[in-house]
């Protein structure tokens, strides 16, 4: 799968994967302050921003395409850095292919199963019907009552684009998502650890890796650091982006 991606800058290769409902789009700014020290590669992940679509999505796979990404590139050995759903497939990639890694920055998940976070958001993206709509207003609109948040519902609508007609159309494969979303809840494991250095980044405010997560971490990753970045949630580097950028600097100098 040849996946899109975006190239910043020049200087030791560094690839940027974005979470779940995201894109490279959700990273320029970080990318381009990284892009002073290295050369930066933002990647969609399949089904996502302007990647290939396909019926099949698992961390297997993304891990798989991500190596034929490397090898396409002739990168050889890469900074890698996840966020979210990124950091699973980050994650699963460096146990898989260490060879492949320097150094891994994984950004606010844990490698451990989760309970199911979004049914209700793809539910509603699913029942959104874009292509008779004239606005992202009256979208936002219509997915008001099942996602309140509208700070969320501006960043999934990101995902609408309009065809050449000037019609309103889902870019990611909203279908694929859904029919494999058990699969990207599930729990990244390997016989062998990986032993480079490692960075786990969390926001302040979020759950998303607890304490008692750290066990498993240092089983998967025993050079691991944890870093929490103050009055951020999730999304850490949208939220706190002059402490990330730093936090992730400071690791990978």
């Amino acid at each position: 799968m040849q996946l899109h991606f975006q190239s910043y800058g020049q200087g030791p290769p560094l690839i940027i994967l974005h979470g779940l409902f995201g894109s490279l789009e959700n990273w320029h700014s970080i990318s381009q302050k990284l892009a002073a020290d290295f050369q930066v590669f933002a990647v969609d992940q399949r089904n996502h921003g302007r990647s290939p679509h396909a019926a099949d999505m698992s961390y297997q796979l993304m891990a798989e395409d991500l190596k034929e990404f490397v090898a396409d590139k002739q990168l050889g050995s890469v900074n890698l850095l996840g966020h979210s759903m990124g950091g699973k497939t980050a994650m699963l990639f460096a146990l898989i292919y260490p060879q492949s890694v320097d150094k891994l920055v994984v950004v606010d998940i844990a490698p451990r199963a989760y309970p199911d976070h979004h049914s209700e958001i793809l539910k509603a993206l699913s029942s959104l019907d874009v292509a008779s709509l004239k606005s992202r207003a009256e979208m936002e609109s219509q997915l008001a009552s099942s996602i309140p948040d509208l700070a969320v519902r501006r960043f999934l609508l990101k995902n609408v684009k309009r065809d050449q007609a000037g019609n309103f159309y889902w870019q990611m494969n909203l279908s694929a998502i859904k029919a494999n979303y058990p699969r990207l809840s599930e729990e990244i494991s390997t016989q062998r650890p990986f032993e480079k250095p490692t960075l786990f980044i969390r926001g302040e405010h979020s759950n998303y890796i607890r304490d008692d997560d750290m066990s498993a971490i240092q089983k998967l990753f025993p050079r691991v650091k944890l870093c929490e970045i103050a009055d951020a949630g999730h999304w850490v580097h949208a939220e706190a982006p002059e402490a990330f950028i730093r936090t992730v600097w400071e690791f990978l100098k």
